[in-house]
């Protein structure tokens, strides 16, 4: 692990595998961090990838900036970061609000981007009821911690018969969302609460992208991936049976599969 200020936050990261190799970087969801990325760096790794594995600010072991932080501050310290590592152009992927986060890097940074790697996440802008549900959703965590949330969306972060088929999975997720800072959790979902319409910049993607789903994704379901395909010109769908919204973390090795055969083409 190492670290690096950017943008007035200290951020902590992994910079993995070789130098020379196509960098991949790969963001995080709420409220995870970098860790959730393990089994793809694993794998992105033994097949000659350099991997790059932010904890946004907030989040993991980063600094802290509570208030609110927007999709575009978090897309422009993962910019400052890749200046820091020397990267000019990278696969940039997400899972979840991580997704949107690299649709929001390449509106910002789209020189900066080889590829793109959008995983169970959404392009619409926050709906009116969204916004006031996502506000108070805030507050909760600011009053009462991570905890009780963890227990109230583990069967959505996961395919609900996965938190028992897959103990070790469930756990290692739980611990994730515990351990997160809420103040952390707080600013960035009161920051995506306003987000923009991504629906607006896809058709302009001109690099390849892959669009990955979990089959039972509860947050974000195959439909919504259908969408982001129809949007964007240069894009491949793929469904991950038997996983729900962090199909990374429930079926690794397929959706590892999917990842290393769309970035051969890259």
């Amino acid at each position: 692990m190492s670290s690096t200020t950017v943008n007035g936050a200290t951020l902590h990261y992994d910079d993995l595998g070789p130098s020379d190799g196509v960098p991949v970087a790969l963001v995080h969801g709420h409220p995870f961090d970098r860790s959730l990325w393990a089994p793809q760096a694993e794998a992105l790794v033994a097949a000659g990838y350099r991997v790059v594995l932010p904890d946004l600010r907030g989040y993991g072991d980063s600094d802290v900036t509570p208030g609110k932080v927007f999709l575009s501050g978090f897309a422009d310290d993962l910019a400052a970061l890749l200046d820091h590592l020397g990267v000019a152009r990278a696969v940039v992927g997400g899972v979840s609000m991580g997704g949107q986060i690299a649709m929001q890097f390449h509106r910002c940074h789209p020189e900066r981007v080889r590829a793109l790697v959008l995983s169970d996440t959404s392009a619409p802008a926050e709906t009116a009821e969204g916004r006031e549900s996502r506000n108070r959703l805030a507050d909760r965590l600011l009053a009462e911690g991570m905890g009780g949330y963890a227990d109230e969306v583990i069967d959505k972060m996961l395919a609900a018969y996965n938190v028992t088929a897959l103990p070790e999975v469930a756990a290692r997720v739980l611990a994730m969302m515990r351990a997160t800072d809420p103040r952390g959790a707080a600013a960035a979902v009161r920051g995506r609460a306003e987000r923009p319409d991504y629906r607006d910049s896809l058709p302009a993607v001109g690099v390849p992208t892959l669009v990955v789903v979990g089959a039972d994704d509860a947050y974000t379901p195959v439909a919504q991936a259908e969408d982001i395909c129809r949007l964007v010109p240069h894009s491949v769908l793929r469904v991950v049976d038997d996983a729900g919204h962090l199909p990374s973390a429930e079926q690794p090795g397929r959706f590892n599969a999917v990842l290393l055969e769309f970035l051969k083409e890259v």
